[in-house]
């Protein structure tokens, strides 16, 4: 078992900067692919930034030029720094981490933290 716990959500004003960072733990076998996604109410998750264990990143449209993620392999830590936030970034932000095995990928999810942003 895999165990993320993320940290550092919160209520800023539009146009701030907030820092989410998420701590993997337990039975984890090799650097593995970790990233973010979130969700609005009533909404799919929707992936917002993808780290490979190697360093390559992948972010969505909306958010590239203002989010960048980054890892501490020795610590098993993913970060968020999220930039010039937008009313439209509120969501439940989510941690991911991809282990692979014999049978194949599955996905650990951390439990959320909420990041609300004010006009």
């Amino acid at each position: 078992q895999v165990q993320l716990v993320e940290s550092g959500g919160g209520l800023v004003q539009a146009g701030g900067s907030l820092r989410l960072s998420c701590a993997a733990s337990g039975s984890i076998f090799g650097i593995n692919d970790m990233g973010w996604y979130r969700q609005h109410p009533g909404k799919q998750r929707d992936m917002v930034a993808t780290i490979t264990g190697g360093g390559r990143t992948n972010y969505a449209d909306s958010v590239k030029g203002r989010f960048t993620i980054s890892r501490d392999n020795a610590k098993n830590t993913v970060y968020l720094q999220m930039s010039s936030l937008k009313p439209e970034d509120t969501a439940v932000y989510y941690c991911n981490l991809k282990q692979g095995y014999v049978f194949g990928t599955y996905d650990y999810w951390g439990q959320g933290t909420q990041v609300t942003v004010s006009s």
